[in-house]
């Protein structure tokens, strides 16, 4: 049996972690053309490559699927209930940072922390007779932390693209989303709130706690581990 590594299928995420594995002595290539999701791995036998989009990963983790797999700890910890009982964090890459941060219009003057979004919400509610509307397409994440800091009538309506947007369109009053440069939000006249950090992602590598961990899946992660730098996570 081979150890299952799932990595992203494409674009500058995926040559990252190509270049990353490749800096520990682990070749990963793609193989045959562009639209076919083959690959190979050379510098530690018994490992077979799965090209995935960074979205399936967390759900082939979870389901044991595959083994291993490389994706935003953003993504594995807003779409896995209780995250760290299906998987388990081998490394930290240090690429695809972004932060997941709310945001709301320029010209709300008076709206700088989560305490005056509370404010602004209760008073949006009693003017407007609904909620005020939160885009975002990270529902437990941005559900979580703003129940946590005590934020409460509003309403999150799903935004899978451009939830930069979706205020100018008039489709939500602030949103949720990721940013690297924030340069997208000032060109859409949006702020950060300054306690608006929800969670700093990267490029992650997670094991797999419902995987086949086989005597033989088990000796490849044996060899693989101090190629990493990594650990053994306990129940794996």
């Amino acid at each position: 049996m081979t150890l299952k590594l799932g990595v992203p299928s494409k674009g500058r995420l995926m040559d990252q972690c190509f270049d990353w594995f490749a800096a520990r002595g682990l070749t990963l290539a793609r193989t045959g053309s562009d639209r076919e999701y083959a690959g190979a791995v050379e510098g530690c036998a018994g490992i077979e490559l799965v090209l995935l989009s960074a979205g399936e990963i967390p759900r082939e983790l979870s389901a044991g699927r595959i083994h291993l797999g490389v994706t935003g700890s953003d993504l594995v910890r807003d779409r896995l209930a209780d995250w760290q009982d299906q998987v388990a964090e081998l490394a930290a890459m240090g690429f695809g940072h972004a932060d997941l941060i709310v945001a709301v219009p320029a010209c709300w003057t008076d709206v700088e922390t989560l305490d005056d979004l509370d404010a602004a919400a209760a008073a949006f509610r009693r003017r407007h007779g609904f909620r005020l509307r939160i885009a975002t397409k990270y529902h437990r994440l941005v559900r979580d932390f703003l129940r946590d800091n005590g934020v409460a009538d509003y309403q999150l309506v799903d935004s899978q693209g451009a939830t930069e947007g979706t205020v100018k369109n008039l489709t939500a009053e602030a949103i949720a989303d990721i940013t690297s440069s924030g340069e997208t939000l000032r060109a859409n006249h949006l702020k950060i709130l300054s306690d608006g950090l929800i969670h700093q992602s990267q490029a992650t590598l997670f094991a797999a706690r419902a995987a086949d961990w086989s005597p033989e899946t088990g000796e490849v992660l044996e060899r693989l581990l101090p190629m990493l730098g990594a650990a053994r996570p306990a129940g794996i």
